[in-house]
């Protein structure tokens, strides 16, 4: 139902956020609460849960998140809530790598998941990933220069594209901010 969510933190649980978007705080459910900060402005890629009795919304810092996520959610047996604990471990290719590597002992390692789970999870993705287009979870700061550059104007299109090239190089916030609008500019 909704894409994203741009707004402000302005409550941090256990295992939600609270996102302050006109006046209204939306409950989003993240695999990471703790690795977003009060009243920072973000935008949260959201997956709406819609039931008989239950209207939840899950959100995440990246687009590939998501979309990890909801081909999790496909495989039998994985629920929303099991599949926000897999994305908790926070290394989306880690995880990707173990379905395409029908790596079992590595997704059983992961809090909830047994080897019945592990095995349907590699019998349902294996092969359903396109390398080139889940792009890797940057670094803390790689991913925070990202939204900088987003809060400056820049398109995210662009600001993707100037990341890649600077992806495999380790700097900080700073130094990725700096190398990029370089290559923004030109």
């Amino acid at each position: 139902m909704y894409g994203y969510i741009k707004g402000k933190i302005t409550d941090i649980e256990a295992s939600y956020v609270i996102l302050e978007n006109n006046n209204i705080g939306y409950q989003i459910y993240v695999p990471n609460p703790y690795g977003f900060m009060m009243e920072r402005e973000y935008t949260i890629y959201t997956y709406t849960k819609v039931a008989e009795d239950e209207y939840t919304l899950y959100g995440f810092k990246t687009k590939e998140e998501k979309e990890l996520f909801q081909k999790l959610i496909l495989v039998k047996g994985i629920g929303c809530k099991t599949a926000i604990g897999i994305l908790a471990t926070g290394e989306i290719d880690a995880i990707i790598d173990a379905i395409e590597g029908k790596n079992i002992a590595y997704l059983k390692k992961i809090p909830g998941i047994g080897p019945k789970a592990a095995q349907q999870i590699i019998l349902d993705l294996h092969g359903k990933f396109d390398k080139h287009a889940m792009k890797p979870l940057g670094s803390p700061d790689y991913e925070e220069a990202t939204e900088v550059l987003i809060a400056l104007g820049y398109k995210q299109n662009d600001v993707e594209k100037a990341m890649k090239v600077l992806s495999s190089e380790n700097l900080d916030t700073n130094g990725y901010v700096k190398r990029a609008l370089a290559l923004l500019t030109q």
